[in-house]
């Protein structure tokens, strides 16, 4: 039956079960990026009405987290399952990253990470954009995104809705049977700007993604985008996806990348959620020694009434000299300001280390020296013993990545119907053009001896390795090969007992070194 307007009724109205359902998740998100922007003193007030003061502490954790993420950039290897998909895996391996290019993926791999690690859960939609002919990639707000309450895993949701605020110029000149001024279905939630963002020529279009079982008892994912009560696509209403869905692969194209999972949902908690009560210690303990300071500084004073004593004068610090009547040590008492006790500032720097050592932000994750350790290779050492928590939500992103990935080979298995050319570019920076299709990745009759065995898909692996390397990890590496040169290692009267020490050994260029040894 085709989607009718009876349908985006009761779909609005599941979206807003959703919607309500998430409340508390939202505003979470909302203070959180407040946290993030050192502006969560406006919610706190010191005592005397004045601002928290913010020390970037939990600011500069999140950043060296990013930043251990970006210098493990992933780069995906397609690796074929059966003998007979080699040559076409190897395309894959050039095809993929060069798609991943054309969407400015390590932006969008950055923001996701900013968002995974300020929210817990960073969020990326894999779409096939008909305007562009091509696949698109986009990073996904949680405030824009809507699932059923109660699943863990986002491909279990009955529905799933993705908002997004569009002008009404814009989609006008889009669809212009639209009425002038649809009428909104939801409120979407708003981060605090600091600058006035008018949001009353905007309409709420909503992508609506559901599940259908077909006969065989497999789901097919249904697609419909409307705005109000006016349909501006359903897949079920065209002939072309009515019995096999939008998307072949049968998948919501959104992938969750979690930080910290928590149980019964798809999302996770991050870094700002594990902190920010240290922070705010840690601000409350700065409020206060900054006050004490100030007092300790400026002075106040008792006088005795009709002292003589011309208090604007006092009060005039340019003044040099200050004329008074009668004795002036009978007449003017400074208070006296009790400092504070050395062990609040104690107390201060523990719940800094403690904020180190919950996040795994030593002095040595940012190559600061310790306790008189300044050799690269004793520095590189304890940053990978400490890397490990780092190294833990990087594999989790390189999981995510993997599903990422092969959606995009299946909208290639599904759309690259035509022959696209692809520029690929060398490690030594020379390119040249490929020319690809998805005529190799259909699915193809088996035969053995006259008998037919059904249809075969070819499947594909995909493995994922770091892109980039520490710029602090390289040095040591090339530490590593200057010492083994200096012990005599490659000396070709002791190659054999080289190549069976190196053997035995694990380091990155190990293949490459036991070759050169072989010459």
């Amino acid at each position: 039956m085709p989607i009718t307007v009876k349908d985006i009724r009761e779909a609005a109205a599941t979206l807003q079960q959703y919607k309500s359902a998430k409340a508390n998740l939202e505003q979470k998100i909302i203070d959180n990026e407040q946290w993030f922007k050192m502006r969560h003193w406006e919610q706190y007030r010191r005592r005397d009405g004045g601002k928290l003061p913010a020390s970037a502490w939990l600011f500069n954790s999140i950043l060296n987290k990013h930043a251990d993420a970006m210098d493990n950039y992933p780069e995906p290897a397609i690796l074929p399952a059966e003998e007979s998909d080699s040559e076409t895996a190897k395309m894959l391996s050039q095809v993929v990253p060069a798609i991943l290019e054309r969407n400015n993926y390590e932006q969008v791999y950055s923001d996701a990470w900013w968002y995974k690690l300020k929210h817990g859960t960073g969020v990326k939609g894999i779409f096939w954009d008909a305007l562009k002919d091509d696949i698109c990639i986009r990073r996904i707000d949680l405030l824009n995104l809507f699932w059923e309450p109660g699943i863990t895993d986002i491909q279990q949701s009955e529905n799933l809705f993705h908002v997004e605020l569009v002008n009404h110029d814009t989609l006008a000149a889009a669809y212009p049977a639209l009425p002038e001024t649809p009428a909104p279905s939801i409120d979407v939630s708003k981060y605090i700007y600091d600058e006035s963002v008018d949001t009353s020529r905007k309409s709420a279009v909503i992508d609506w993604y559901y599940k259908k079982l077909d006969d065989a008892g497999r789901p097919v994912l249904h697609y419909c985008k409307f705005v109000g009560q006016t349909i501006l696509y359903a897949s079920e209403n065209e002939e072309a996806y009515r019995e096999s869905g939008f998307y072949n692969h049968g998948q919501y194209p959104f992938v969750f990348d979690v930080l910290y999972a928590l149980e019964g949902t798809p999302i996770g908690f991050g870094f700002i959620d594990v902190m920010k009560d240290s922070q705010e210690t840690i601000d409350a303990l700065d409020a206060d020694i900054q006050f004490n300071a100030r007092l300790l500084a400026k002075p106040r004073y008792l006088t005795k009434a009709g002292s003589g004593v011309n208090l604007a004068e006092l009060a005039d610090y340019s003044k040099d000299f200050i004329e008074v009547t009668g004795d002036p040590t009978a007449a003017v008492y400074a208070l006296p300001v009790r400092q504070l006790d050395a062990s609040v500032i104690d107390f201060r720097e523990r719940k800094i280390q403690e904020m180190k050592e919950t996040s795994g932000n030593r002095d040595f994750n940012q190559g600061g020296a310790v306790s008189g350790v300044t050799a690269a290779s004793a520095i590189s050492m304890l940053q990978e013993a400490g890397n490990k928590l780092s190294r833990d939500s990087i594999k989790a992103s390189y999981r995510a990545f993997v599903e990422e990935c092969r959606l995009v080979m299946e909208l290639m298995r599904q759309f690259y119907d035509r022959t696209r050319v692809f520029r690929i570019t060398e490690p030594n920076g020379d390119f040249y053009f490929l020319h690809f299709d998805n005529s190799a990745m259909q699915a193809v009759d088996r035969e053995l001896m006259g008998v037919a065995f059904g249809a075969r898909e070819p499947v594909f692996d995909i493995k994922v390795s770091a892109q980039k390397q520490s710029p602090f990890n390289q040095i040591t590496h090339n530490q590593f090969v200057m010492g083994m040169f200096e012990k005599g290692m490659f000396n070709p009267q002791i190659r054999d007992q080289a190549a069976a020490a190196i053997s035995l050994m694990d380091f990155a260029g190990k293949e490459k070194m036991l070759a050169l040894l072989d010459k």
